[in-house]
């Protein structure tokens, strides 16, 4: 990851600190690259390639990737989880008193702050600063009955930085092929802005980054999954879990619906490996209805579904809280008009 920008002006001059770090595989990819003369002259190359103030500028074709590159940006690039998070409930919450379901997902969660550090290092932690890497594709999409693979072109890679206060606050930016987004929360309000729509606000109660609950944030997932069940138990990738469940409640989905849709569900699933006690898959389904102008029928509602499946991994202690430092998110939109056709785009970063 790059994180300056050399200055060849002046024999004399500092190098320009960049706003979002860059990985090196988007400056050696770019027209007009050359490994052979290092990162300066790429990293002008880099710049003079990306279309920051013209993304209507290109033809048709550009606009229809631009199209395509703002879908992946909008659905995996700064989505929220589906409710806010309780300030710190999971440390002070007996495993007493509750269903069997209830009280097995606490006792996990007793674990999970084990295995990640321990309650005083957890509490211990007041601010966070987060710099990665992200790499994007289309694999294939879906029309009624008809499966159509993606054109195999080079995946698109970007970077982003997260900072997060504990954890109401926090501001996240990612740049992506030409694109710039921005998203955060003051604590009262989260919103979200890029260069093909205007900010807005995101309606009901303020909610953390779902980025942040992919093994960045150990305390907020411990929180989050304080109120949860434990739904039974299963293998990924070889690994046994218990799988916890958590669905927003109807007072979070009525807050976050609207005159012109309506949030039918929105849950999430944990699953926590029964040998080391961490997170190592997070999932989450939402979906909406987007409603018919008057005079039409309930069956002509559009319906959207949004799945997205995260595989979390690369643990390691940073000042002795237990952190993930990679993964892989697929997401799956599903489309449909009175129940009929649909189609699906999976993503990968």
């Amino acid at each position: 990851m790059r994180k300056l920008c050399p200055n060849n002006d002046r024999d004399d001059s500092l190098d320009t600190v960049l706003e979002v770090p860059i990985p090196d595989e988007m400056l050696a990819n770019a027209p007009g690259a050359d490994k052979r003369r290092g990162g300066g002259p790429n990293m002008r190359a880099w710049l003079k390639t990306q279309a920051f103030d013209r993304a209507t500028a290109d033809g048709p074709a550009a606009a229809a990737a631009n199209a395509e590159l703002q879908l992946f940006l909008n659905v995996v690039g700064s989505p929220l989880i589906p409710c806010p998070v309780p300030h710190d409930r999971a440390f002070s919450r007996s495993i007493r008193d509750s269903s069997i379901q209830a009280s097995t997902a606490k006792y996990i969660m007793h674990q999970y702050i084990a295995a990640t550090g321990g309650q005083a290092a957890l509490q211990g932690v007041q601010s966070m600063y987060a710099v990665g890497k992200v790499k994007m594709c289309a694999s294939e999409f879906h029309l009624g009955d008809q499966t159509v693979t993606a054109a195999q072109g080079r995946a698109e890679v970007g970077g982003f930085v997260l900072w997060q206060k504990c954890p109401e606050v926090w501001y996240f930016e990612l740049i992506m092929a030409g694109h710039k987004m921005s998203a955060g929360s003051d604590g009262k309000v989260a919103w979200r802005q890029s260069a093909a729509e205007n900010s807005h606000a995101s309606r009901g109660p303020p909610r953390p980054l779902r980025r942040s609950l992919q093994g960045l944030d150990p305390r907020s997932i411990a929180n989050l999954f304080s109120d949860a069940v434990c739904i039974g138990e299963k293998v990924i990738n070889g690994e046994e879990c218990f799988i916890l469940k958590l669905e927003a409640s109807a007072t979070t989905l009525r807050a976050r619906s609207a005159a012109a849709f309506d949030i039918i569900h929105h849950t999430v699933w944990g699953y926590f490996s029964q040998r080391t006690g961490l997170l190592i898959q997070l999932e989450d389904n939402h979906l909406l209805r987007m409603k018919s102008g008057k005079g039409a029928r309930r069956s002509e509602n559009i319906f959207w579904e949004t799945s997205m499946e995260s595989v979390i991994n690369n643990y390691r202690h940073i000042d002795g809280v237990n952190i993930a430092h990679g993964g892989k998110t697929t997401a799956t939109l599903r489309g449909s008009w009175r129940r009929r056709g649909r189609w699906r785009r999976p993503t990968s970063t």
